[in-house]
């Protein structure tokens, strides 16, 4: 469903809070609009399209497939956030696929020469896409790590601290929201829903991990990330 250029704004884009509020309605005038519905393929692994994409209202999905069919999630990217910044700045094709998550989900593409346009004119916002692409790269070493050296138990702790630590801090603890489901923490690390499943179970009759209504609570961050740490250490 197209998007009414004239309600449809950028304001909530992180990247672009450094510009006014006239650089940045001239940007979503430039751009193409388009609602998602859950599941919907936004981008697709290897497509041909070059666009930038900012999330304006929902959340998104980074995520591939194996050669068996078997989905494995990278990432979650909230409203306020964007990707897509690597095939408009070098040309080639999309390295993962991205998926809206929530019904709704609205985005707004721009193509190539206007983002590489708006990079190069602000060195503030330059600094910005490099710094992400610093954490994709950081984050994919890190995934590469674990997979290398840690059992699917250690896995799915690590996974949980990344997490916590996106979370909401309530003194020692963290607030996750919304739940996060189990499937998803399984496609990242990989491994089983079931065995996510136990190590959480396993976590909360150590009282680490608590279950509430509409989130999951980690009560001692530092301890979980000593756990981590230390089967890190000595992998």
């Amino acid at each position: 469903m197209a998007g009414d250029i004239h309600t449809n704004n950028l304001d909530g884009i992180d990247l672009l809070r450094p510009l006014s509020a006239e650089e940045r309605a001239a940007i979503a005038r430039q751009c193409r609009w388009r609602h998602f519905q859950a599941n919907e393929l936004i981008i697709d692994h290897l497509g041909e399209t070059r666009d930038a994409v900012f999330i304006v209202e929902g959340r998104v999905r980074v995520l591939s497939h194996s050669a068996s069919g078997r989905e494995i999630s990278f990432d979650d990217i909230e409203a306020g956030g964007f990707f897509g910044e690597m095939s408009a700045i070098d040309g080639l094709p999309r390295s993962a696929s991205v998926a809206a998550v929530e019904d709704g989900t609205l985005v707004a593409f721009l193509a190539p020469k206007p983002f590489q346009d708006l990079v190069t004119g602000h060195p503030d916002l330059a600094i910005a896409v490099m710094k992400r692409l610093c954490r994709v790269v950081r984050l994919t070493t890190d995934r590469i790590m674990e997979l290398s050296t840690l059992g699917a138990n250690n896995r799915v702790h690590a996974e949980l601290l990344r997490l916590a630590k996106r979370g909401r801090m309530e003194g020692k603890a963290a607030v996750i929201a919304p739940i996060p489901v189990h499937a998803d923490i399984a496609s990242r690390v990989s491994t089983t829903r079931e065995t996510v499943a136990r190590v959480l179970s396993d976590l909360a009759k150590e009282r680490l991990v608590e279950r509430r209504a509409d989130a999951l609570v980690v009560r001692d961050v530092r301890r979980l990330e000593e756990m981590v740490e230390d089967v890190r250490g000595g992998a």
